[in-house]
């Protein structure tokens, strides 16, 4: 036997709701009362302001917190937190690509002509090793997508998850929930 809910959702269809049904003229003053427009427009656009600062201070929490109700529309659902556990849980070495950039442009700032060759080979090197990983994740996601969400819109998820690489791993938002090594 299935055991039913006892949310208002799942109440059999001819139980009684609990409460008297309103009158319409009740209703309608109900719905009158509730919406409160504020007189002039600077006080509208503060409000609004409020709105979206409150909205904001959420996303921004959900964010570090890894709260999935309000994180922004871009790292909603299941198929991005699986993209984001996927590139969090192994090694890259996208994410070292900026550091590497800074070493690699102060060496070419050096008025050493052989440390400014090699630094302009090294960046070459580290460019095309990137490219490289880029590649080897993309495949690697875009055939872990096709597993466990066959079936579902993975349109975008893997250039979110490429992006997502670039940045190193202390400076990711959400948060990484996963370690490296683990299993997303």
């Amino acid at each position: 036997m299935e055991k039913q809910d006892e949310t208002p959702q799942a109440r059999h269809p001819q139980a009684k709701k609990g409460r008297p049904t309103p009158k319409r003229s009740e209703a309608e003053a109900n719905r009158r009362t509730r919406v409160t427009v504020p007189k002039d427009r600077k006080e509208a656009s503060r409000q609004a302001r409020d709105r979206m600062r409150t909205e904001r201070e959420k996303q921004r929490q959900a964010l570090i917190d890894g709260d999935e109700r309000h994180l922004p529309a871009r790292d909603k659902g299941p198929v991005r937190k699986f993209a984001r556990d996927y590139v969090d849980s192994r090694w890259s070495l996208a994410e070292f690509f900026l550091p590497a950039a800074v070493v690699i442009l102060v060496l070419s700032i050096i008025k050493v002509p052989t440390l400014q060759l090699l630094s302009t080979l090294l960046f070459l090197l580290f460019f095309v090793l990137v490219i490289l990983d880029f590649v080897r994740l993309g495949f690697g996601l875009r055939k872990q997508l096709g597993e466990r969400f066959a079936g579902q819109n993975t349109r975008g998820v893997v250039a979110y998850g490429i992006m997502r690489t670039l940045q190193m791993r202390r400076l990711r938002l959400p948060k990484p929930q996963v370690r490296r090594g683990e299993k997303p």
